[in-house]
């Protein structure tokens, strides 16, 4: 990828061997390593951290202070809050080498993860689910739910354009963009 595809802060540090789309623009203080790949659009903050073997999607918001680990797979359109955390090991010991024990952590299209969130490795969270700040994720969250505390569990439902649902007979739409949802046996479906 050219230099002028992608804009970087001269104080980044974006190594060679990384792929980065058109529009990107990386801050002051980020590392991209070698292998990491990178969509188009996306607004990757300051001191931020993207380890080889890291897939960010397009036009994805990663605030200051992120750190993805290999393992970490972010889709199309998602936002990652100030200092939100990835990790990829389950067990880490300082002394023992568990590179072949990386789990993958998956933040599907849309998705939210609040400040300072942590996302225990081996998950996945959900199209257009919201995490909320300080939340610990040590399970999937389903799509479009709206989860928060320690351990992070259900709190309602969201639409996708981040709005707060209101379901009355298992439907609710939307009050701000009018998208119709379903909820059927702890699942949402945009209608």
């Amino acid at each position: 990828m050219s230099e002028q595809a992608y804009r970087a802060h001269p104080m980044s540090i974006v190594d060679t061997g990384c792929e980065i789309g058109s529009g990107t623009r990386i801050w002051a203080g980020t590392h991209v390593m070698r292998g990491a790949r990178i969509g188009e659009g996306c607004n990757i903050g300051e001191n931020c951290f993207i380890e080889g073997g890291v897939v960010v999607g397009s036009h994805v918001t990663v605030k200051n202070n992120v750190a993805l680990y290999d393992g970490a797979v972010v889709e199309d359109d998602v936002f990652l809050g100030p200092s939100c955390v990835f990790t990829n090991v389950v067990n880490p010991r300082a002394f023992v080498s568990r590179k072949h024990a990386f789990r993958k952590t998956i933040v599907q299209k849309g998705a939210s993860i609040g400040a300072n969130a942590t996302l225990i490795c081996g998950h996945t969270v959900g199209r257009y689910a919201f995490v909320g700040a300080g939340a610990v994720v040590s399970r999937d969250v389903p799509d479009y739910a709206l989860v928060y505390g320690t351990p992070a569990k259900i709190h309602g439902w969201v639409c996708k354009c981040g709005c707060k649902l209101t379901f009355r007979d298992n439907m609710a739409v939307c009050s701000e963009c009018g998208s119709a949802y379903r909820l059927m046996l702890g699942r949402v479906e945009e209608v």
